[in-house]
């Protein structure tokens, strides 16, 4: 079956290791800070940033986003279906069998 496609190499996915929460955690802590106090501009709210986080959590739905949306064998089946009733309509000039 793979003889005419050719396979995308797997992505090339970096995960830190040394990282130091404890300083992310404070700085966010400190922003928070700054924003309270009115030293920085209230934070705006940003549906844009959660949309996709879930997706990108897992590999298989991020698999499954990279390749698209596809026509499945129940849309290529419907449409087959509208085609036959449209050629019997045009053949016999009725909907009906």
């Amino acid at each position: 079956m793979g003889i005419f496609t050719q396979r995308k190499p797997r992505g090339f996915q970096h995960e830190w290791i040394y990282v130091d929460e404890r300083k992310e955690k404070l700085k966010k802590i400190e922003e928070k800070a700054k924003r309270d106090l009115g030293m920085l501009p209230p934070e705006e709210y940003n549906p844009e940033r959660i949309r996709g986080s879930f997706v990108e959590a897992t590999t298989h739905l991020k698999r499954r986003k990279e390749k698209g949306r596809k026509w499945g064998y129940g849309a290529l089946f419907a449409a087959l279906l509208v085609m036959l009733f449209l050629l019997n309509y045009l053949v016999t000039g009725s909907w009906s069998f």
